[in-house]
């Protein structure tokens, strides 16, 4: 095996590796903390900014979507929190003279951890047919070309219109009138790749899509079951809320292929004790096989069946359709199998199953572990069946968590922003905004990859995010957005989706989370739904980054003007002035919004209708809650292969990296890395600091490489690798997604590791 790594960027690809750590946050996150914001920021800009991080009055951390409580701590943020927010409120910036001496084929040779890094964009910028480099342009020539190119396509179903979780509910109501006034639903959003899954799941079997409980349940719990979650780095201030809860008398049990530090042991860093000693969380860690997870708590519905007096049989006779089918399909469930393929022992099991029926209250929470494989949505319908069978939905302290990410991500699902829109939500567009609105359903993510790479889309527009890094099938992907005929990406700084563009393409910043947003109606705030529900306001403090930055609403009103022009009734220009308008017409068309205005000036917000948590009711086609029986699945794995999850380091967030260390898992300086099991490691004859590629095989033959990664002996599960992404998104391919969903497997990658070439 190769012992040094092979050519390339050797900033990021000769990784230092020390031992993993057992415990999250303390001392060393402040310590963090404080020197990336200062880095970023300076010493006043970081305290007067991280002063208004998640506070009534302030702003909304533009990371993770976890609530906040009505009593809030004055650092309210974590450590990747605060990393997001210096990136933002950074005084560094991208100007025309940037793009003046880097070419677009340089800016596409750079890391994206080194674009990120280069700062605030602050003037739109185009990239001409033919040409090498951006150059400055005015707003009203950027519109010009958007125009051009839609009045050119024979359909608007040729132009998608992609969103990113950060966007504000006013902008993404917006966004989609915007598009559907153009006659698309062409709306695909980073919900098709992370909880698309929890969606349907949830949808077909409880009636809403979202999570049942309030940050107060949690506090109320008698057992949290954590599965395929890593807290400690992607919602580090989970972490606060678990310990609460576990002071209160609350079990936790965390399922999931990798010990995850702040799941063992945290340090709250808000709290003298906390900083001394910190909380052991953790009660019985199931570290179970990638896919695993619907087998485990199929065979735990059948031991709930099997024990006299667990089945809450009053809330199951009264609330819920399915039983017996569901029922039949659990008593079939096989020990064996199930110790296959969970790698789980039977002590193991029957020690969560003990746990179980202590709790008369008991809470699920879930991320992408679960919601990243072929058999997700029947996963997350087996954890429902479960909850369903001891009245643990719609009881305090009880139901579904899923745990979204970005901070928005539930918000703009909420405001329409879907590509297979709800006949009512039409209707109701309809009526308020007198427009005839497109009935077929339009592209997801992977739909619109596919159209873009056939030929059948020709201009690609997102609100936010790093498309192209955040699909799946990297080579497909970038191939086919360089079919585009345009490509238009509304950001606050570079990532790699600007230098992979269509034949032009155009660069639009806008404000970001941080700032002042001033318009003809004064000072304008905007407003985000969190993990739970529940809606508040967001108002920047700091002076824009540039004079020629606009807000994400005021530049979906000026495309709109510019674009549909004098056919619309839509007042456009109204509602760039006032977003107060813009939340008034959302109050008469989203059901829960009703005076909005005055709903959301009480600090803290309002939650969100939702009618199992509130009244036990199930608007499901049943009028229920449905119990299902679907056959158990998990991935099989050939001999000589592992199987891969794709995971976030402890540096970034989504596809942002913010640095290049992963402390709680020992790896600095780094980012090519996969982590295997010594077992495994011995098996397939590959030490320690080798080098090797990871080669993914799926049942369409193409070989898909990902080359330099350094092995790092690791105590994941028997069976199972992990390595970050955007760098294995190349692995995935576009066709292996979830049944139903349609998200990317990209927590069950079959992989074999090969040797790396040296030169």
């Amino acid at each position: 095996m190769a012992t040094k790594p092979p050519k390339g960027d050797p900033v990021q690809d000769a990784p230092q590796v020390s031992r993993p750590q057992h415990a999250a946050a303390g001392i060393p996150a402040i310590g963090h903390t404080l020197r990336v914001a200062q880095r970023q920021m300076g010493v006043r800009r970081t305290a007067l900014t991280l002063l208004s991080v998640n506070q009534k009055d302030g702003f909304d951390c533009p990371g993770c979507a976890w609530p906040e409580g009505d009593h809030r701590h004055k650092a309210e943020f974590c450590e990747n929190g605060a990393k997001a927010v210096a990136e933002e409120a950074t005084l560094r910036r991208v100007t025309p003279e940037f793009f003046a001496a880097h070419s677009v084929t340089d800016l596409a040779g750079r890391s994206g951890y080194w674009l990120g890094q280069q700062g605030r964009l602050t003037h739109p910028v185009y990239l001409p047919e033919g040409g090498e480099h951006y150059e400055p342009v005015t707003w009203e020539r950027a519109f010009d070309i958007v125009a051009e190119e839609i009045a050119a396509l024979d359909s608007p179903d040729e132009a998608v219109f992609y969103t990113s979780g950060r966007t504000s509910n006013e902008a993404a109501f917006l966004y989609q009138l915007f598009a559907r006034e153009l006659g698309t639903n062409n709306l695909p959003d980073c919900s098709n790749m992370c909880h698309e899954s929890s969606g349907s799941a949830l949808s077909e079997t409880i009636g809403v899509g979202k999570g049942s409980v309030l940050l107060e349940d949690l506090y109320r719990s008698d057992l949290i079951i954590v599965a395929g979650q890593n807290p400690g780095t992607n919602h580090p201030r989970m972490l606060s809320a678990l310990e609460k809860a576990k002071a209160n008398g609350a079990r936790i049990i965390s399922v999931n292929p990798l010990p995850e530090a702040g799941l063992e042991r945290f340090k709250n860093p808000q709290t003298p004790k906390g900083l001394a000693a910190g909380a052991s969380l953790t009660d019985l860690f199931l570290q179970i096989r990638l896919g695993g997870d619907q087998a485990l708590f199929r065979l735990l519905n059948k031991l709930i069946l099997q024990t006299e007096g667990a089945v809450d049989e009053a809330f199951v006779e009264e609330h819920t359709h399915g039983y017996e089918e569901f029922a039949e399909a659990a008593r079939a469930a096989d020990w064996d199998e199930t110790l296959a393929a969970t790698g789980l022992t039977r002590a193991e099991i029957e020690a969560a199953l003990r746990m179980v029926l202590a709790s008369k209250r008991t809470i699920v929470c879930w991320a992408m572990g679960l919601t990243q494989h072929k058999h997700a949505v029947p996963t997350i319908r087996e954890v429902v069946n479960f909850l369903l069978l001891r009245g643990n939905i719609g009881r305090p302290g009880a139901g579904v968590c899923p745990v979204r990410g970005h901070s928005n991500v539930q918000g703009d699902r909420t405001m329409g922003i879907f590509e297979r829109p709800a006949p009512a939500f039409l209707d109701a567009l309809e009526r308020e905004f007198g427009f005839a609105a497109p009935r077929e359903h339009g592209y997801d993510v992977v739909r619109a990859i596919r159209a873009l790479r056939d030929g059948d889309a020709k201009v690609f527009f997102a609100m936010g995010g790093n498309f192209v890094s955040a699909s799946p099938d990297t080579e497909v992907t970038e191939a086919a957005m360089r079919r585009a005929r345009l490509s238009v990406h509304v950001s606050t700084k570079l990532n790699r989706s600007h230098a992979v563009t269509g034949a032009r393409a155009l660069i639009l910043p806008t404000l970001g989370r941080t700032e002042r947003d001033l318009q003809g109606g004064g000072e304008q705030f905007v407003t985000v739904e969190d993990s739970m529900g529940m809606v508040h306001a967001s108002r920047g403090r700091l002076e824009p980054a540039s004079r020629q930055l606009l807000s994400e609403p005021a530049i979906v009103c000026r495309l709109a003007r510019r674009v549909i022009g004098e056919e619309s009734r839509t007042p456009w220009e109204e509602f760039e002035k006032d977003y107060a308008t813009i939340r008034d017409r959302i109050g008469r068309v989203v059901p829960g919004f009703e005076d909005f205005n005055a709903r959301v000036a009480h600090p803290g917000g309002f939650a969100l209708p939702h009618a199992p948590r509130d009244e036990r009711r199930f608007p499901t086609t049943t009028g229920k809650a449905n119990f299902t029986a679907a056959p158990v699945e998990f991935p099989e794995l050939p001999e000589g292969r592992l199987l891969l999850q794709t995971l976030r380091s402890h540096d970034q967030y989504n596809t942002t990296i913010y640095g290049l260390d992963d402390r709680y898992r020992g790896i600095r300086n780094g980012r090519r890395v996969v982590l295997v099991n010594p077992e495994d490691a011995r098996r397939l004859d590959v030490a320690d600091g080798s080098y090797v590629d990871l080669v993914s095989e799926w049942r369409d033959g193409v070989e898909r490489r990902a080359p330099g990664f350094r092995v790092v002996h690791y105590p994941t599960a028997r069976g199972c690798a992990a390595a970050y992404y955007p760098e294995t998104n190349v692995l995935v391919p576009l066709d292996a997604t979830a049944d139903t969903s349609n998200t990317p497997a990209s927590k069950s990658v079959v992989v074999r590791l090969e040797q790396s070439a040296t030169d």
